[in-house]
């Protein structure tokens, strides 16, 4: 199979960028150069958009949460990750502002219809001729079920159960109509061929839908399929269902078993190597030398209130223990309950916490930085260095870039790390097609239905988007 043995020679990393409204530094949105009103703001999203397209990013990736994510006026009134726009809206109004970058966004499988989710990211990949993706995610925060009439979240294995027969159902509802069904022939009178018109009739353990879906199927046969997940759960999730995956984690060496082990299973199941792309998250905080970096890091830091350092890791760590007590300067023990919110960041975390004889106060602090995910503050030659390295050593096919702060972070990230990765050949110029699918190298999905009537028919029928 493509890319399974051997290091890489004249293959090139993809990229994407995480936006959030001030950055992922929790204190971001402090500094003078961020507009505190950034996350309702469409101007502020097309500038960052802009950046990111001018550099031959892949794609943006908005995250969601349909809830305030936080327990205690404390943390809620010093953060701003609680006012933004819902993702797919955003997107669908950047699709008119951006002309090749793809636009990815969170939505849920636990708090949705499939047929609406189907019919949204149809219409954002019609909008955007062909540039959406779906970043599959099943509700791990405690807050969202209180907003759906649920007292507690779904448990964490039937969540994923719901959310594959889900996912199945969206794509049989995308498939529904045939990519030349509308003929739309104003002489004849003719709008759409029935003929290539398909019920879905499914009926499920969690969902019973008709169809079919009231909008010509995607330009992308599909919108790009992302998921992240690390649980045993999430990975038979991504190697079944998805074409790129996100993870966290900062080892590299826990990277490569990552990387090598979903790649097998994805092989087990029939699938090539390159249509499953894993894209770490990074945080880069650049600098002309390496404690420029380290000032601006500092300087961040200076602005996140321990009530918010201890909100956002009591969120990631599934509220394990209430940190709002505890003495902050113990060792974090190295077992702790394992919860039902989001467990293969809870168990990142506590690995790491462990491996590193952190204390709670350097657990949260680690949070509030990276999220989780690997932070390298240094020089553009030290990023692109270590990015390359994990790139070569196939812990990675290519990056989710997480700017601590923006758009200043972006732009350092544009202007001085991808020309480092450029002279060193690990990155494009330009975009080299017109769908996210196209650039991303992932093949387009046939029609489930079509294919079964050219198969009666006793012909291979293969349509293009």
């Amino acid at each position: 199979m493509k890319g399974k043995y051997g290091m890489r020679r004249n293959e090139q990393m993809k990229l994407g960028v995480f936006l959030l409204q001030a950055g992922h530094n929790e204190g971001a949105w402090r500094d003078p150069s961020v507009p505190a009103s950034g996350g309702v703001d469409i101007d502020h999203y097309a500038h960052l958009a802009a950046l990111a397209e001018g550099a031959a990013f892949h794609f943006v990736f908005l995250n969601d949460s349909p809830s305030v994510r936080d327990q205690d006026h404390a943390t809620i009134a010093r953060v701003s990750r609680n006012d933004g726009f819902e993702p797919i809206t955003l997107l669908s109004a950047l699709s008119s502002r951006t002309q090749d970058i793809g636009l990815v966004a969170s939505a849920t499988t636990t708090y949705h219809q499939p047929y609406h989710l189907a019919r949204m990211f149809a219409s954002l990949d019609h909008l955007s001729r062909g540039r959406a993706g779906w970043n599959i995610v099943t509700s791990g925060h405690r807050f969202e079920a209180p907003n759906f009439g649920e007292e507690e979240l779904p448990d964490h294995d039937e969540r994923y159960a719901r959310g594959r027969e889900f996912v199945e159902v969206v794509k049989g509802l995308w498939d529904t109509w045939e990519d030349n069904a509308f003929i739309r022939d104003k002489k004849s009178g003719i709008f759409a061929d029935t003929t290539k018109l398909h019920f879905l009739n499914h009926r499920g353990d969690y969902f019973s839908v008709r169809g079919p879906l009231n909008i010509a199927r995607p330009p992308q046969g599909y919108p790009v399929l992302v998921q992240a997940g690390a649980s045993d759960a999430g990975m038979r999730f991504a190697a079944e269902l998805s074409e790129v995956v996100f993870t966290a984690d900062p080892s590299l060496e826990n990277g490569k078993r990552y990387y090598a082990t979903l790649k097998e299973k994805a092989r087990a199941l029939g699938r090539d190597d390159d249509q499953l792309l894993v894209m770490p998250g990074i945080v880069p905080i650049v600098g002309s030398t390496k404690q420029e970096a380290y000032e601006k890091l500092e300087r961040l830091q200076s602005y996140t209130h321990i009530d918010v350092l201890v909100g956002m890791a009591d969120r990631l760590l599934g509220f394990v223990t209430d940190l709002r007590s505890m003495d902050l300067d113990s060792l974090v023990p190295e077992t702790l309950p394992q919860t039902n919110f989001i467990q293969s960041r809870q168990t990142l975390l506590l690995e790491l916490a462990a491996r590193e004889k952190f204390t709670w106060r350097q657990l949260i602090r680690f949070v509030s930085d990276s999220h989780g995910h690997l932070m390298v503050v240094g020089t553009p030659d030290e990023i692109a260095n270590t990015m390359v390295d994990i790139f070569d050593q196939r812990a990675a096919d290519g990056f989710n870039v997480l700017p601590a702060i923006v758009p200043g972070g972006l732009k350092d990230f544009v202007e001085l790390v991808v020309p480092e990765l450029r002279r060193r050949g690990k990155f494009r110029s330009g975009y080299s097609g017109q769908t996210l699918r196209e650039n991303l190298g992932l093949k387009q999905p046939l029609n489930r239905f079509s294919q079964v009537q050219g198969k009666e028919r006793g012909r291979t029928t293969v349509f293009s988007g």
